[in-house]
């Protein structure tokens, strides 16, 4: 006598070669998807980095945001009889040349460089996520139009090209300078974007979209741009960092943010002429603007060998 599950096991297989090839495809495309990212957020909360570059980051975000909780001296009220002087109370990493609490201006300066940073990073990942991804999917002549495109901008480096531009403009704002980074970084997030989908859309489920008649701007929105966008994310980081370090080496030489505004370049800049007798105006912020970067390298690093399956196989 059939059991219940032989009795039901043809009406299963009927129902699945019913469903269109399209839904299975779909299927299959998702619990991959959810596999990897769950696969990599698995391998990323084992690693002791990743607590400790996180920790850093949501600790310098809050403090560019709310920078009142961490410090409550003006960064702005300077007295010359202070000039270089020792830490005090009240003052735990002493005073600039001018008089100004060096604490203070570390603290508040770092709202200007982690917004430079996040803003230049939002722009050249977006711009080039999308530019990368028209000119890798359709290929041709947007293809070789924006690879020479991006190969004049790449001979050009991004400091000095900065540079350039920042020496006419009269407004220089954390806009400003974002702006003028993003235009020679793009090329680099683009060119990544466009090799992961060079290789995407040769993916089976691809091919077999292209054979169901989907249009090929759904198929990029829907199947080439999720699984391309892992090496991205991962640049992105890594950027955001080298983005910091590019506002402070501009606001170092003068060229980057107005007078008016406070960062932790500027006051490495001005802190050079006190090296010898007070080299700890220099140190302290310098200080900072490392811990920062290592902090986006770090994660940076540990999201590369997350989402690198080879990486993760390795370990």
């Amino acid at each position: 006598m059939p059991s219940k599950n032989q009795g039901a096991q043809p009406h299963f297989v009927a129902a699945l070669e019913d469903t269109p090839l399209v839904a299975i495809d779909r299927l299959d495309e998702t619990a991959k998807a959810r596999s990897t990212w769950a696969d990599a957020w698995d391998a990323m909360r084992r690693r002791p980095s990743f607590w400790i570059s996180s920790g850093l980051i949501l600790l310098i975000v809050l403090v560019a945001l709310v920078p009142t909780l961490f410090a409550s001296v003006s960064p702005t009220q300077c007295q010359l009889s202070d000039s270089n002087g020792v830490p005090q109370s009240g003052h735990p990493l002493g005073f600039t040349f001018q008089g100004c609490d060096v604490y203070a201006r570390i603290i508040f300066g770092t709202s200007a460089s982690v917004t430079v940073g996040m803003l230049a990073a939002a722009i050249v990942t977006l711009f080039g996520l999308i530019v990368g991804a028209l000119a890798g999917y359709y290929g041709g002549f947007l293809d070789a139009v924006v690879s020479r495109i991006g190969d004049i901008f790449f001979a050009v480096p991004t400091v000095l090209g900065a540079i350039v531009l920042l020496s006419v403009l009269p407004d220089r704002t954390p806009v400003v300078i974002a702006l003028v980074i993003s235009i020679f970084a793009w090329p680099q997030v683009a060119r990544i974007m466009r090799g992961a989908v060079l290789t995407a859309r040769n993916s089976d489920y691809v091919v077999a979209s292209v054979a169901l008649g989907v249009s090929k701007f759904k198929i990029l929105l829907r199947h080439v741009v999720p699984n391309a966008i892992a090496p991205v994310i991962v640049i992105a980081t890594v950027s955001l960092g080298t983005f910091i370090v590019a506002e402070a080496t501009l606001s170092f030489l003068g060229i980057g943010l107005g007078p008016g505004t406070m960062s932790w370049g500027r006051d490495i800049g001005e802190a050079q002429t006190t090296i010898r007798t007070s080299p700890q105006v220099l140190l302290y912020p310098s200080i900072a603007l490392s811990l920062t970067v290592l902090a986006f390298l770090m994660l940076g690093d540990v999201l590369r060998d997350a989402l690198d399956p080879q990486a993760r196989a390795r370990r």
